[in-house]
């Protein structure tokens, strides 16, 4: 039974229209905060009771971070907006003719629609590498990771032969996209300069990173000047990087790539990309590509008062049929432009959806990072300060920022990280389910 089982939603309606939100990413929390004090009823949704920051997931599963850091309460968020109701609820469908939102927990009527959900995983339909590797989109998984990792070095001091040691201290990840040269990074620095001092009875040479690429250069969506620079960050960590290269299998124990090499290895961290996280009763004609096609406005086609944002959404003209990029910039102002236009009500005087790209970053270990703006390209020590500065005024609320901060400053000055406890043992499910990890 259910812990769910006997709840029901009980929203009051006030004469007021009501906005669902689905999703309390970074698209739909800004819509929430557009819309505060606007003549609607806003009623979110969310999984989980928390925003996580996911451009910093990757140093929770390195250790670097405690996962509350980077996330933040959304009824916390919200408490000063009137007319605001959150449910922990997930949403199973949406019934567009009946103007319903389906949850495990019952069904909310709505008069405006707002998915805002996000994306997922990509496994590009291959179920045995969704089951055997770990992806980074949330903070459980973020969690298993680290806890993987810290038990295989622990099994490491114990394993009997070279080939099982091999096996539980060689990493690949998979995607050299920003989460991928991250994680590649930060892996990097605890091989040199945090975990021999935990584990002196290991022979850290035999620890060796592997990031895999099926293109011809990393931090493909940045410019060639920054794909450059990580790929010479990375060779500073003993990366070793292969571009135009797919998994090919993976069995659990050892990785098949495309150009038949054969890299024994227990982890398999999968960042190769992502895709949108569809929900039941959207029509297939309304998808493209994995995501919902909406209109420069934001409005699903062909579906009056509901709206896509975000990842899940896809605004595809002549000029850029693939749509915008699956980041939060997109997401946040696609989510400001909505709202302003919903609270001017009249759609004659709405204005259509223009992204403004301010430039995008990659950070590849301390000192170490890369920045692309419109007009120029920098990397290095300033970089990496920029990098820093940037994330750090993102994560939602002032002690967060505060404890990352001091977290920083502390692995910065000590090469120290204070996180390497497994908590939760981490072991896989025998019975896994799809949406376990989506």
């Amino acid at each position: 039974m259910s812990a769910f089982e006997h709840l029901h939603l009980d929203i009051p309606k006030n004469g007021k229209q009501r906005i669902i939100i689905i999703g309390g990413g970074f698209g739909g929390i800004q819509l929430a905060k557009t819309l505060k004090g606007s003549a609607y009823q806003i009623v979110m949704f969310d999984r989980h009771n928390y925003h996580t920051f996911q451009p910093l997931l990757y140093q929770v599963a390195t250790a670097g971070l405690e996962p509350d850091s980077i996330a933040g309460a959304l009824r916390q968020l919200f408490e000063t907006h009137d007319e605001f109701y959150f449910r922990m609820a997930r949403v199973t469908g949406i019934d567009f003719e009946e103007k319903l939102v389906k949850t495990l927990v019952g069904e909310l009527e709505y008069d405006l629609l707002v998915i805002a959900n996000g994306s997922k995983t990509n496994y590009f339909g291959d179920k045995k590498l969704h089951e055997r590797t770990f992806p980074l989109k949330r903070i459980p998984q973020a969690l298993d990771l680290r806890s993987h990792m810290l038990q295989n070095f622990e099994q490491t001091v114990m394993a009997p032969d070279i080939e099982e040691k091999d096996r539980l201290t060689n990493f690949v990840i998979v995607g050299g996209g920003p989460t991928g040269v991250e994680v590649a990074g930060a892996l990097g620095e605890l091989k040199k300069h945090v975990l021999p001092k935990d584990y002196p009875d290991i022979d850290f040479n035999i620890m060796n990173l592997h990031l895999v690429d099926a293109g011809d250069r990393v931090l493909a969506g940045m410019s060639e000047k920054s794909s450059e620079k990580a790929l010479k960050y990375l060779d500073a960590f003993d990366v070793n990087v292969r571009l135009k290269t797919r998994v090919q299998e993976y069995n659990g124990k050892d990785v098949v790539l495309s150009d038949g090499t054969v890299i024994p290895a227990k982890t398999v961290i999968w960042a190769a990309g992502v895709t949108g996280n569809l929900i039941d009763g959207i029509p297939e004609e309304q998808i493209a590509g994995g995501r919902i096609k909406v209109n420069a406005f934001n409005q699903v086609d062909g579906v009056d008062g509901v709206y896509a944002l975000g990842d899940i959404a896809l605004i595809a003209t002549e000029e850029n049929p693939r749509g915008h990029p699956m980041l939060a910039p997109v997401a946040m102002q696609q989510a400001q432009n909505l709202g302003k236009n919903l609270k001017k009500g009249d759609k004659a005087s709405w204005k259509p959806f223009a992204y403004k790209d301010k430039g995008s970053m990659a950070t590849i270990g301390r000192n170490k990072a890369v920045v692309d703006l419109p007009k120029f390209h920098f990397g290095g020590f300033f970089a990496w300060c920029v990098w820093m500065f940037v994330h750090l005024m993102s994560i939602i609320g002032f002690r967060n920022r505060l404890v990352v901060l001091s977290n920083w400053i502390w692995n910065y000055f000590t090469y120290d990280r204070g996180t390497r406890l497994i908590i939760r043992t981490f072991y896989r499910k025998k019975n896994f389910k799809p949406s376990d990890s989506l």
